[in-house]
């Protein structure tokens, strides 16, 4: 039995924050780091997808099967059209910045520390080097293009939402993990990080947006992302952080 308080880890926040639960750890979901063999398995994804689809193999036949049949659902001309694009927005960049500057600028001011916008930023440059890179690189064309799927004007290829969705939403629940932030938080940012991007995908492809290979690469590109900036964050982020405050590397 004990006395009832929990004794915190040296630099650890207090429980008395106005985001922060008074549970013993404060952390009621996981902070998402990815494990060494998913992001191997996203990288083998990534790559094997994209083999197939520059030789036009299997996959751009299944992507085209399935664009004729949701082609005749005809959602954009439907009621449905606007339901469904708004959860396309769940992966929006716009959407996410919005939660995230709110969640960070609190972070940063309540403990007066440029990390979680250091570790935004890193993000956010890394999923537009590299999402890009790779559109522009394949060239494949939406499938409303008429005609061609892959095309100097071709940018369809990864789901830049995907991508958005996977590692955006990622990085929010770790922020609202590692800061022990109220469980509602941290749960409501682990399904948004775990439901975001399934959703996301969905509602591209239903509404003929993204072939389904585009967003199953986006998925892994995401994660790959992810692990980088978290790796990033190991080595160097949060090591420039603890010395501009004075502080030793937290143990592990």
């Amino acid at each position: 039995m004990t006395s009832g308080v929990a004794r915190r880890p040296a630099g650890a926040p207090s429980g008395d924050e106005p985001g922060e639960h008074a549970a013993p750890s404060g952390r009621v979901v996981t902070s998402g780091r990815p494990p060494w063999w998913l992001l191997l398995g996203a990288l083998l994804v990534a790559v094997a997808v994209t083999a197939d689809l520059l030789t036009r193999g299997y996959l751009e036949r299944v992507d085209l099967q399935v664009s004729e049949v949701v082609s005749g659902w005809d959602l954009r001309n439907s009621p449905a059209y606007w339901p469904v694009w708004v959860v396309t927005q769940i992966g929006g960049r716009g959407t996410i910045l919005a939660v995230l500057a709110v969640l960070v600028g609190w972070l940063c001011v309540r403990r007066r520390t440029l990390l979680p916008l250091v570790r935004v930023l890193a993000a956010l440059l890394l999923l537009t080097v590299v999402v890009y890179a790779v559109k522009f690189g394949t060239g494949r064309t939406a499938p409303a293009y008429p005609g061609s799927f892959f095309h100097r004007d071709g940018a369809s290829y990864p789901s830049g939402h995907v991508a958005n969705a996977v590692l955006m939403w990622g990085v929010a629940r770790w922020q609202a993990v590692e800061y022990r932030l109220r469980p509602w938080l941290q749960r409501t940012l682990w399904w948004l990080s775990v439901l975001g991007p399934v959703a996301t995908g969905v509602a591209m492809v239903s509404l003929d947006f993204h072939w389904v290979t585009d967003a199953v690469v986006g998925a892994a590109v995401g994660l790959l992302l992810l692990g980088v900036v978290r790796g990033l964050d190991s080595s160097v982020l949060s090591r420039w952080a603890r010395v501009r405050a004075g502080r030793p590397p937290a143990q592990t």
